[in-house]
């Protein structure tokens, strides 16, 4: 798996691993962080935001919405727009 950034260019899985731990590590973080934790973030500011769950889910690239549920079920504010 890759992601791309400016230019076009690619950064393999492991890279990112790699420049999140070294993150970590500079940081000096009291708990250890993955790559996931910052798609985990993503989904969860997404959802708090308001924006709907399949935008979410295609944002994410999820191919079963239940994988992206789990961001908008924890977030109350997903009642606020229903007028009474």
């Amino acid at each position: 798996m890759f992601l791309r950034v400016s230019g076009g260019a690619k950064l393999s899985t492991d890279a990112i691993a790699k420049i999140v731990d070294r993150a970590e590590r500079l940081a000096q973080l009291p708990l250890p962080v993955h790559p996931y934790m910052l798609r985990h973030s993503c989904g969860y500011h997404l959802a708090e935001q308001g924006m709907p769950t399949r935008d979410i889910q295609a944002y994410l690239g999820h191919k079963n919405i239940q994988h992206t549920v789990r961001y908008t079920a924890a977030n109350p504010r997903r009642f606020d727009r229903i007028q009474w």
